[in-house]
């Protein structure tokens, strides 16, 4: 745990000031005042990502590139060093102070100190995920031993799934330290998302739930599902947990009313750098269309231009890497053919393994079941679910079905247009049905199940419980039993949640992984050679972790590009 807590410090630090000073050189072009600290440290955790990966394109992700990252941070630090001092005094007024709400700005305090040594905890032991020792442990060894290299998909095909999470993995992972390799930034990025939905208690105490509130409910009930293991560095958490801090802040600022574009701009980058933790996470970018209506009416061409560039800086890494570790733009989908180089993995084995994602998200193992009609599959999958996750996909379905009502009703003139607050339901409800249709493992996209629920019915519940007159003593009586019942069932399920972690704690404690964070599951594996080099597969199973290096779930059949395996694999002809 210490460890972590080490890591996790440094990770502060970093990603604070990477994303002050890169927020604070655009607000000078584009005025705007950031109120959130977590809006630091979400743009920094971007950024730092698309650095890490652009080292990976030239050599390997360890203690230059950390050092080269420290060097800025300081100059940044340096450069912003009074207008640091100057908010942290008056923050320290605040806490020390006696005017109204220091008591409350303390508590809050304590509770996100709380909150930090509690996810510090659960990120130092754990499961270890079972994709882990198939394939995430063995992508982030190469970051940190070579970096990108050339055709590794061609070694073992998962290990072309790219996702910017790897590279920010290896960033943090310290192992030129002594050659542990930490995995922590899973846990950090869960801290990240406690802390904002932290921010339920002050709407809870008054019994004033907004819609940002009811995804905020969602969050904590993920939270708790993922505590014993965000240990690993799987890409879905990444994922599920930056959809959250995304969609949640984006509705915090349409319900205070917020009406300047750039967070909303900022925003949409961070849904590009979403879809380069997780490609299926696309549909997010529906988002966009917000802050693009108002820019083109208005024309603010150069602030259109801004947010293009760090769209294409965010994303172009990713892509690049795409192409150098399988030859592909997208892998494993080959519909897009641009590139005919040496190391791309042939164009049957990418499509192979793009149905047997699919198969596998509907529950098969069978790669001959992908042609099965949706009436045969989709029965099936839905009896394999848990109990509490079939409620939530058929709160889910219902959900998009009173969306399609809705926005009929508003394009008809039925009642009130929220355009803005639409487009957020249709971009959940979208990305809900699309995981449905392709590869509906919940892990994958857990977050639209529940978050699609969560923005509607939360509309639905704010358009009860809101009449002319907002206040308490002239609300009418059953708008106020309904706003009681929706704090009621939000307050019982955050509580049974946290009650249920509680106990899970106490009955899985042993007293060990204080110092030094769990390390990764270790296999048992048979060496080969090709070309001179060693290699593993293990003797059972496909697991192979991360310190039988390199590795694949079976003999690969390959040949070098090159001499070294630095210069990379093509497919053996």
């Amino acid at each position: 745990m210490l460890s972590v807590t080490g890591i996790w410090l440094y990770m502060f630090l970093t990603t604070f000031l990477a994303g002050y000073g890169i927020l604070q050189t655009l607000t000078r072009y584009i005025p705007y005042r950031v109120r959130h600290t977590d809006t630091y440290l979400l743009c920094g955790l971007a950024a730092v990502t698309v650095y890490a990966q652009l080292i990976s394109l030239f050599g390997q992700v360890g203690l230059a590139a950390n050092l080269l990252l420290l060097a800025v941070c300081l100059v940044i630090l340096w450069h912003n060093r009074q207008e640091l001092g100057r908010r942290l005094q008056e923050k320290w007024r605040r806490i020390q102070g006696n005017q109204s709400g220091v008591f409350e700005e303390r508590g809050r305090m304590v509770l996100i100190g709380f909150l930090f040594f509690l996810f510090a905890y659960g990120t130092s032991r754990g499961m270890i995920h079972y994709d882990t020792g198939l394939y995430h442990a063995q992508s982030i060894r190469w970051l940190e031993e070579y970096g990108a290299v050339k055709g590794l998909g061609n070694l073992h095909c998962r290990l072309a799934y790219n996702s910017s999470s790897f590279a920010l993995s290896a960033l943090y992972s310290m192992s030129f330290l002594g050659g542990k390799s930490c995995h922590c930034a899973a846990g950090w990025l869960a801290f990240l998302l406690a802390r904002i939905c932290l921010e339920i208690a002050a709407p809870l105490r008054m019994g004033r739930l907004r819609v940002s509130d009811f995804a905020r409910v969602m969050g904590i009930y993920y939270l708790v599902n993922i505590f014993d293991e965000m240990i690993s560095p799987a890409s879905d958490y990444f994922m599920v947990l930056l959809a959250f801090c995304i969609l949640i802040r984006w509705m915090d600022l349409l319900e205070e009313g917020v009406r300047d574009i750039f967070p909303y701009g900022m925003l949409c980058v961070m849904g590009v750098f979403l879809m380069t933790v997780k490609l299926s996470a696309a549909l997010i970018l529906l988002l966009v269309f917000y802050p693009a209506y108002y820019l083109l009416k208005e024309r603010r061409w150069k602030e259109t231009g801004i947010y293009l560039a760090l769209g294409i800086v965010t994303a172009l890494p990713f892509f690049i890497r795409n192409v150098l570790l399988s030859g592909w733009l997208v892998y494993p989908f080959t519909r897009i053919d641009l590139f005919d180089v040496k190391w791309k993995i042939p164009k049957g084995m990418a499509d192979y393994d793009a149905r047997e994602i699919q198969v596998w998200g509907r529950g098969y193992s069978d790669v001959s079941r992908y042609e099965i009609p949706v009436g045969e599959w989709l029965p099936d999958w839905f009896r394999s679910l848990a109990g509490s996750d079939k409620l939530l996909v058929l709160a889910a379905a219902l959900a998009v079905c009173i969306l399609i009502l809705y926005a009929a009703g508003m394009a008809a003139g039925l009642w009130k247009k929220r355009w803005d607050m639409l487009l957020v339901q249709v971009t959940a409800a979208a990305s809900f049905v699309f995981w449905l249709c392709t590869s509906p493992l919940i892990r994958y996209g857990c977050v639209y199940v529940y978050l699609t629920p969560a923005i509607v019915f939360g509309c639905v519940y704010k358009g009860l419980v809101s009449g002319h007159k907002e206040e308490a003593e002239k609300e009418q009586p059953w708008r106020k039993a309904v706003r009681m019942c929706g704090t009621a069932v939000a307050a019982l399920l955050i509580a049974y949640k946290c009650l249920a972690l509680g106990r899970e704690i106490a009955g899985s404690y042993v007293n060990d992984y204080w110092l030094v964070q769990k390390d990764y599951d270790t296999y048992e594996t048979v060496s080969y050679e090709i070309e001179g080099q060693v290699f593993y597969y293990p003797v059972e199973g496909d697991q192979t972790g991360y310190d039988a290096f390199p590795s694949a779930p079976t003999k690969a059949e390959i040949t070098f590009l090159g001499t070294d395996m630095r210069d990379g694999f093509s497919a053996a002809r």
